[in-house]
């Protein structure tokens, strides 16, 4: 079944007398749009294997090279932080296939023209968005805590030889929990983006932006005043959640980190759905 066919079967429910669509309703179309997209399914697909894959691929090649000429330096980092470096690669990358998941998510229904039978369906419009949003998190929060553990267990499996680290060690669960969290929230930011934008590859280049060139840019300016701006920026913020370590100059724990990127997603998700209601579809 299409997501045309979702949205007409959720119109159907709305028009016929005595019969208006509830929040369920609403829900079960915007499953069924998700999994009948093939975008969605193969995107997904790419998440797990970059994050869980990049994970293995790096802890076997830092295995392999222990005694290498540049070893000692990265082999003390690997020792000071096993799960930093666990979970560097892999979501440092497969967080982007997230981001480009979350602006498709909505742009593609302007694009197609579904979005139209999906307000003509839901007038009051703003449920269709929170069904849509409250879905798509589930989804993601599932995969995400499997993906997190999954790249957590192979990981450490791999670098047992040279450090053992394991969920009962202090922060660890946190941490790991964490990264199923972050990775969640990022993909709601990331349709909140495209809830604003509108246009997939504008959406895709800004929040690609946001969560890589920001920090950059974050970096260069003036040390007195410019760390109190890059820990306050989302993805900086937010990646503290699975962070087992925190560094002296480290403005914010990581639960306060996680909830200033809350605390965005909320506010873009608040400009998205305004925007919703004062636009044409």
């Amino acid at each position: 079944m299409s997501a045309t066919a979702a949205s007409s079967q959720l119109e159907s429910r709305v028009t016929r007398p005595g019969r208006p669509a509830g929040f369920g309703h609403l829900m079960l179309a915007e499953w069924t749009k998700i999994r009948s997209v093939r975008s969605t399914i193969w995107t997904l697909l790419l998440f797990v294997v970059i994050t869980i894959g990049l994970t293995a691929l790096f802890s076997w090649l830092s295995v392999s090279h222990w005694t290498g000429p540049r070893a000692p330096a990265r082999d003390a980092a690997i020792l000071a932080d096993p799960v930093g470096f666990i979970f560097g690669a892999g979501i440092g990358l497969g967080q982007l296939t997230i981001c480009v998941l979350g602006v498709l998510l909505i742009t593609t229904e302007y694009s197609t023209g579904v979005i139209r039978a999906s307000l003509l369906a839901v007038p009051r419009r703003y449920p269709m968005l929170a069904a849509k949003i409250v879905v798509f998190g589930m989804i993601l929060l599932v995969l995400a805590e499997l993906v997190a553990f999954g790249s957590f267990f192979v990981g450490s499996a791999i670098l047992h030889s040279r450090v053992v680290v394991t969920l009962s060690d202090t922060g660890v669960l946190r941490a790991t929990l964490g990264a199923g969290f972050y990775l969640t929230v990022l993909g709601i930011f990331s349709l909140a983006i495209g809830s604003i934008i509108r246009h997939t590859a504008g959406g895709i280049s800004i929040t690609i932006g946001v969560v890589l060139v920001l920090p950059i840019l974050a970096g260069l300016l003036p040390s007195s005043w410019g760390a109190h701006i890059n820990a306050y920026l989302p993805q900086q913020a937010g990646s503290l959640v699975y962070a087992v370590h925190q560094s002296s100059s480290q403005l914010l724990t990581a639960w306060e980190g996680f909830g200033v990127f809350c605390i965005w997603t909320a506010l873009l998700l608040g400009a998205g759905t305004y925007l919703l209601l004062r636009r044409d579809a």
